[in-house]
């Protein structure tokens, strides 16, 4: 697709959106993930250099040294060097990397060279960025499964035919004492411990390597060997980013030009970051079906920054879905579906998001999850003497931790489902206690001795729905 086309797609992909069309059903979700793939794949290239820094600038919650030296540099005409890299800190890569990797995405389609930087020495280090103490150090073993699938999962946002994926112990491992001393005696140590993180480490005693202190500068040293134009990376990474330039300054290049991009909440909507730790992630590596229902069931106030942040959407689209949805033009869900659908369909393709939302709508939309297609089963006689907990975590494991279990429980989410083959159904809750006790006992408290020819029993946590055979 040509700028010219990229142009001509927008402006019917507003029509779409204008047109208030039922955006959860299949005719107007299919054509608008059509219009969204186009997008993905529009060669950039030829769009102004000031169009194409404001397409940049739009997703970056802070450019240095500005959007205007950004425009410059696009308006150069030649191929840049964009970095972005990541640590293999864990094996899952999740949608809190995928923003700056979606801008990656269209500077490689603006015509430069995308260098995917993995940072296999550097992820031995641990990034100290806003930590609170220091991260158990990781074996070159470690790293080495946690990158395994690295490449996999990130390959729906780069064309590796154009992009390079790169280790940065390819110059750091080689890399003399000598030359590394030269590089820190041109920074006075205050670049460091400026940083507030770290002084408030030391103000309580919670410890602080000097590996921790000279990270920044590691990661500095790999923009030098790349001699990158531009880099990308979170806004937590910003004082990281910052020594970049200062480094490249003092080795005699031109420093970068930097694209912070906001963090991603995760999807529980406590406000914290998203992260595994706190199962509050989508990870890329997921199936569709599950990445679309964890984007379901992501909190309501996280759409505005989902759809800026993990769509191709543009500002004064998501601006009129929004509009659309508070003044009860278009319903909130359908908004919400729009969403899931979309990034679903950016790492899994078009026609699996559709599937993944035809099958989200069958089993939480349907009357009876008898009419839902498969579900996840446990055998009762043979898990008899597993608690509903145990179930839901360690037989299945259709939930991350029996605490979540039980937290469900207490909030009500926690439930018996009974189906009859002539129609009737009966819920029961389950209290919190219920959710530590053995499910042949909750069976025969409730009169279920197990489930019969003529009744189908199904065990509800949130969201997730097991079938108790």
């Amino acid at each position: 697709m040509t700028a010219t086309a990229f142009d001509r797609s927008t402006v019917q992909l507003r029509e779409l959106i204008e047109d208030e069309g039922e955006l959860r059903e299949g005719p107007e979700l299919a054509r608008l993930l059509g219009l969204l793939a186009e997008r993905r794949g529009a060669d950039l290239s030829g769009l102004p250099a000031g169009r194409q820094a404001e397409l940049l600038g739009a997703r970056a919650a802070q450019v240095l040294p500005g959007v205007r030296p950004l425009a410059e540099l696009l308006a150069e005409g030649r191929p840049l060097t964009v970095k972005f890299g990541i640590d293999p800190t864990g094996a899952e890569v999740h949608l809190g990397h995928a923003v700056p990797m979606i801008l990656a995405s269209r500077l490689q389609r603006m015509g430069h060279r995308v260098v995917f930087l993995v940072g296999d020495v550097t992820a031995r280090i641990g990034d100290p960025s806003g930590r609170s103490a220091e991260r158990p150090p990781l074996t070159a073993a470690d790293v080495r499964r946690n990158v395994a699938t690295y490449r996999q999962q990130v390959g729906p946002f780069f064309d590796f035919e154009r992009a390079e994926f790169r280790f940065n112990s390819e110059w750091l491992e080689r890399m003399t004492l000598p030359r590394f001393l030269e590089v820190l005696a041109q920074l006075p140590a205050s670049a460091a411990l400026q940083r507030e993180d770290f002084r408030t480490r030391l103000a309580e005693g919670s410890g602080l390597t000097l590996a921790e202190l000279v990270y920044s500068v590691v990661m500095a040293v790999d923009s030098v060997e790349l001699a990158a134009d531009v880099e990308l990376g979170g806004l937590d990474q910003l004082l990281n980013l910052q020594m970049c330039r200062r480094v490249m300054g003092a080795a005699g290049q031109r420093p970068e030009v930097v694209l912070a991009t906001g963090l991603i909440e995760g999807t529980d909507g406590t406000g914290a970051k998203m992260s595994k730790s706190r199962n509050n992630y989508v990870g890329l590596a997921l199936p569709a079906e599950e990445m679309f229902g964890r984007l379901m069931s992501c909190a309501d106030r996280l759409l505005p920054g989902y759809l800026r942040a993990l769509t191709e959407l543009l500002d004064e689209e998501v601006e009129l879905l929004l509009a659309q949805a508070a003044d009860g033009r278009r319903h909130p869900v359908a908004v919400k579906t729009l969403l899931a659908a979309a990034v679903t369909a950016t790492v899994h393709g078009e026609e699996a998001a559709l599937a993944a939302r035809g099958a989200f709508r069958a089993r939480f939309s349907a009357r009876r999850y008898s009419e839902a297609g498969p579900l996840p089963a446990v055998d009762a006689a043979a898990h008899g003497a597993a608690t509903l907990a145990e179930l839901l975590v360690k037989v299945s494991g259709e939930l991350p931790s029996l605490n979540q279990v039980r937290r469900v429980a207490g909030a009500g989410g926690l439930r018996l489902v009974v189906e009859h083959t002539d129609g009737a159904q009966r819920t029961v809750p389950l209290s919190r206690g219920e959710a530590d006790e053995r499910l042949l006992v909750v069976l025969g408290a409730h009169e279920l001795a197990r489930p019969g020819a003529h009744r189908r029993v199904f065990l509800r946590c949130g969201r997730k729905v097991l079938e108790v055979s």
